[in-house]
């Protein structure tokens, strides 16, 4: 385990982004509040700081927030949320945008991960980017002009007249050809919509939509709940790792309003953020099996995976969806009985999933449709910043859990493994390396769970402060970001690990056998939002399937991811 940045390495990291900042900008205002760098720059100079943050300081980036403050300053805001890992620091950048039309560079050409979060601000918020081909992510083709949901002044119970319309992501002549994946095939855990454009039996070109069935759980979480009901919200999100979303908003506000979390609440949470990662895995692997055609793989992986959803019912009280988790503790304590029933259980998995795995990887057949498929070379996922076991098998050395611990994982070491071949095979073996160290993790932290209270004795939210919360999720790093407000958040912001990693596909697929497509889209580990479709297009002969779409507006599944 990488050992943590020592505090004067940390302060002089910091000083340097101030002397890179103020050369920018010297007008800038730079503030840094626990592990959080805050720089507020004009909207001329954005361009490059974000340049100077991402290539020359080697940052990664999270993602982008947009922000209606007219009743707070009388201003739109755009913030850029920036990863400094191997410095343990978040950077969060600041821009302002007029009133009445906010306007913003975009910074796309220079940092491609900021795409999807640039054209998400234009369809919630309104907001325009310079300097790039805008186009609707989210919203359907039929949603109104100038309704823009996540503005103050729309009432989150307000729904537009929507007709529902087909959308065409690709020209071409259209016929009634099957298509061999999706949207809804039996070898997918989701439905997905994809546009192959296809050579023969080559991927050639990928197109994506998705968000087709959104809930918009942001709008609701700022209007309708209280802090501590966000909590069970924002655990929804994701039907597999929605515990990692729970903790994820709940430190963000922890951070924002300086509530200290008593240690023992922190050892439960890692405790049940490992047990979530092992179930997470172990449900992949199987995936995988059930695409390579081995359903015997799939029928042991989840044989195995059921032991740890025992683990967790006992634990919380539920196999999935705990609802043990709260600002400022959780709900449920461990006891002896239960701490020791749980290292029973983590023997016979890490017992029967050693014996799986031999077995999984001495089929000739598995390598050879693992190995060298759906390659995602360093250079990109880097360019890209994906996130999780997508960018650890392509090389990057990157894990939350490590480079920002939160929760109890200062207390634990482990390894994070790396792979540099970037194909399929790397992920799948990434997963398998992670399901034994969630293993040790979590024994290493029932062992040396403190005694003590499981929640904080007082909790007061103060308004309008800001928190950033990263957490590492089974898929990649969770990033929520809050602005307090009156008894609810004012501004809650997710961004889950798909959306960074779906980007990547292009590259993955790109001269890849038709085949291989199904099994290299899932070795994202992708939670698509409800319904999404494909399209296959021969560029040679223009034969094209489109299947329309239904008409989606704010209700659903959010990300889903």
């Amino acid at each position: 385990m990488k050992i943590h940045v020592e505090k004067n390495k940390v302060e002089e990291r910091v000083n340097e982004y101030i002397k890179v900042v103020r050369s920018i900008d010297n007008r800038s205002e730079v503030v840094l509040k626990d592990d959080t760098l805050f720089i507020t720059v004009s909207r001329e100079k954005l361009r490059d700081l974000a340049k100077v943050i991402y290539w020359d300081m080697d940052c990664f980036h999270r993602t982008c927030v947009g922000v209606d403050e007219r009743s707070l300053n009388g201003y739109f805001a755009l913030y850029h949320i920036f990863g400094d890992d191997r410095y343990g620091l978040n950077v969060v950048v600041k821009v302002y945008g007029d009133s009445k039309e906010p306007v913003f560079p975009s910074i796309v050409d220079i940092v491609p991960a900021a795409d999807w979060c640039e054209m998400e601000a234009r369809d919630l918020l309104g907001f325009k980017f310079l300097g790039r081909k805008e186009y609707r992510l989210i919203l359907p083709p039929s949603w109104p002009n100038n309704v823009y949901p996540l503005r103050k002044d729309y009432p989150y119970n307000q729904r537009p007249k929507i007709i529902a319309t087909s959308e065409k992501l690709s020209g071409g002549s259209e016929t009634g050809v099957a298509v061999p994946i999706g949207p809804y095939h039996p070898a997918l855990h989701e439905p997905e919509y994809f546009e192959l454009f296809v050579e023969g039996e080559r991927v050639v070109d990928v197109r994506y939509r998705g968000f087709h069935v959104h809930r918009g759980i942001e709008k609701l979480g700022e209007t309708r709940m209280t802090y501590q009901q966000v909590n069970f919200l924002a655990e929804r999100i994701c039907g597999i790792c929605g515990f990692e979303h729970s903790v994820c908003y709940s430190q963000a506000v922890e951070k924002a309003a300086g509530i200290h979390v008593p240690e023992r609440a922190k050892f439960i949470r890692s405790i049940v953020l490992e047990l979530e990662r092992i179930h997470s895995h172990l449900l992949w692997i199987g995936v995988a099996c059930h695409l390579l055609g081995y359903d015997t793989g799939f029928m042991h992986t989840w044989r195995i995976r059921e032991h740890i959803m025992i683990a967790t019912e006992m634990l919380t009280g539920s196999r999935k969806t705990y609802g043990i988790n709260l600002i400022g503790g959780v709900r449920r304590d461990i006891n002896e009985e239960k701490k020791q029933r749980v290292l029973d259980i983590l023997k016979i998995v890490e017992r029967e999933f050693t014996e799986l795995v031999e077995t999984i990887t001495s089929v000739p057949q598995i390598k050879m449709r693992l190995k060298g498929t759906g390659v995602l070379p360093k250079e990109d996922a880097r360019k890209l910043s994906v996130v999780g076991p997508v960018a650890r098998a392509s090389g990057i050395d990157r894990d939350i859990r490590r480079d920002l611990p939160y929760a109890a994982y200062s207390y634990a070491s482990f390894n994070v493994p790396v792979y540099d071949d970037g194909d399929n095979l790397s992920r799948f073996l990434v997963r398998v390396d992670e399901i034994y160290e969630s293993i040790s993790i979590t024994r290493q932290l029932l062992d040396q769970i403190p005694k003590g209270p499981i929640m904080a004795e007082e909790i007061e939210i103060p308004e309008y402060r800001i928190g950033v919360s990263v957490v590492e999720a089974p898929r990649g790093e969770d990033v929520h970001f809050v602005i307090t407000g009156h008894g609810k958040p004012y501004r809650w912001r997710v961004r889950a690990p798909t959306y960074n990693n779906i980007p990547a596909l292009k590259v993955m697929l790109k001269d890849a056998p038709l085949a291989d497509a199904p099994l290299t889209i899932a070795s994202i580990d992708p939670c698509f939002s409800c319904t999404d479709r494909v399209v296959v297009i021969d560029v040679n002969s223009g034969v094209k399937n489109k299947i329309n779409l239904n008409v989606y507006g704010l209700e659903g599944c959010y990300y889903g991811f």
